[in-house]
């Protein structure tokens, strides 16, 4: 692995982290809200959902390789 892909993993790994933190938050808010019926937490939950989604296309771009951005071959 040269220098840049290096590198690319190792930020794909950071934000893999991060996205794991926005998971336990966000399985935090649903206990909250499901103790409490709190609707507030049911929103915070929706928008961590929604970034953890971004974050988690982030990872997936940063560990595609050329070939598996060009699509599948067709036979």
């Amino acid at each position: 692995m040269d220098g840049i892909e290096e590198s690319l993993e190792r930020l794909a790994a950071r934000l893999s982290d991060i996205a794991a933190d926005m998971d336990d938050l966000g399985f935090e808010h649903l206990r909250e809200a499901a103790a409490g019926g709190d609707a507030a937490h049911l929103a915070v939950e929706r928008r961590l959902l929604r970034a953890r989604r971004a974050v988690a296309r982030a990872v997936a771009a940063l560990r595609a390789d050329d070939t598996a951005a060009a699509g599948p071959i067709s036979p």
